[in-house]
């Protein structure tokens, strides 16, 4: 037995973020975010958060934690299928990251507690209008050095 509901099949019921809606578009975000957050290497957060707030109407303080458990499964797979396809990563750099990501995790996952909604939406936009400018600000200037590869003193044999 199929689940049509006004035209739209397999509607489910999120209890936690108040959803009732098509499985449908939320595999298709996924996807289409989980796609680009791999190919660009930025872990897809960034895109996520936006789309369930604004797309979805998922309460902010729900998206936060639904980005984060989502992210962490995707990227770890996109990990794995990199490490292995390209053979490119940089274990230690990774590790030393990760111990500063969860020491700075400890005082975000306490700060966001304290937070309404409306300012993290804030802290959000702001994020988006700084990294946009930088972005904007890079592809409008020469670069000083047109090729990125230089050969490092001390580096090699």
């Amino acid at each position: 037995q199929h689940n049509w509901i006004h035209g739209l099949p397999f509607k489910m019921r999120f209890r936690q973020s108040k959803l009732y809606v098509s499985v449908l578009p939320i595999l298709a975000l996924g996807g289409i975010i989980g796609f680009l957050g791999t190919v660009l290497g930025i872990g897809g957060g960034f895109m996520m958060v936006p789309a369930l707030i604004y797309l979805l109407r998922v309460p902010t303080n729900i998206v936060i934690g639904t980005s984060l458990l989502q992210i962490m499964f995707t990227m770890a797979a996109a990990t794995i299928f990199h490490s292995i396809g390209t053979q490119t990563v940089d274990i230690v750099l990774a590790l030393t990251l990760m111990i500063g990501g969860v020491i700075g995790a400890q005082f975000g996952a306490r700060m966001g507690q304290n937070l309404r909604g409306d300012q993290l939406r804030l802290l959000l936009a702001l994020l988006v209008l700084l990294v946009g400018m930088r972005f904007a600000v890079d592809l409008l200037l020469t670069p000083e050095d047109f090729y990125s590869i230089a050969i490092m003193k001390g580096a090699g044999a």
